[in-house]
């Protein structure tokens, strides 16, 4: 019983304080879905972070957004045995984004998300490059999806300002 009268009170709430859920008729999420082009990829992470952008927010035929980045990736040594063979690597990944107008050029928002993955440097050299790899692009889509995070929660700010509403 009194937790049918918390869920209630909480969506009370909800809606009294203006929250719209994004992917809602009308809502910020379905707004960006197929409007923003990610930057070509030049490189294999570059790959990675496009695909899982597309994944979420669409393909784009017809722009509004373009979304600029520039990709940091650097493993760093976690264990290490007495003769000092490194067994794991953290890879951590910095991605400096910003999303522009296509057809201004301004700048609508943009940032920069730190975050990292590990993996085992333990095996066949083939194994170890194999785990590399997957590293980075597990590490991409983890970036991928904070900048999807950050795009919808802030799209309501600017994106009313760049493409106003016609009926």
């Amino acid at each position: 019983m009194w937790l049918s009268k918390a869920f209630f009170l909480g969506a009370i709430m909800l809606a009294a304080c203006g929250f719209t859920p994004a992917y809602a008729p009308g809502g910020s999420g379905t707004a960006l879905q197929n409007t923003v082009l990610a930057a070509e990829p030049r490189d294999k992470p570059a790959f990675d972070l496009v695909e899982r952008l597309e994944e979420r927010l669409g393909p784009s035929d017809s722009p509004l957004y373009g979304l600029s980045y520039r990709i940091a990736l650097n493993p760093v040594s976690l264990g290490i045995t007495p003769d000092n063979a490194v067994t794991r690597y953290s890879l951590i990944g910095v991605v400096e984004w910003e999303l522009t107008d296509v057809t201004t050029r301004a700048r609508l928002t943009g940032g920069k998300i730190e975050n990292f993955t590990s993996y085992s440097a333990t095996g066949s050299t083939v194994a170890g490059l194999a785990a590399q790899e997957d590293a980075a692009q597990r590490l991409m889509r983890i970036i991928a999806d904070q900048i999807v995070s950050q795009l919808l929660a802030t799209s309501g700010q600017w994106a009313a300002a760049a493409r106003p509403v016609t009926e």
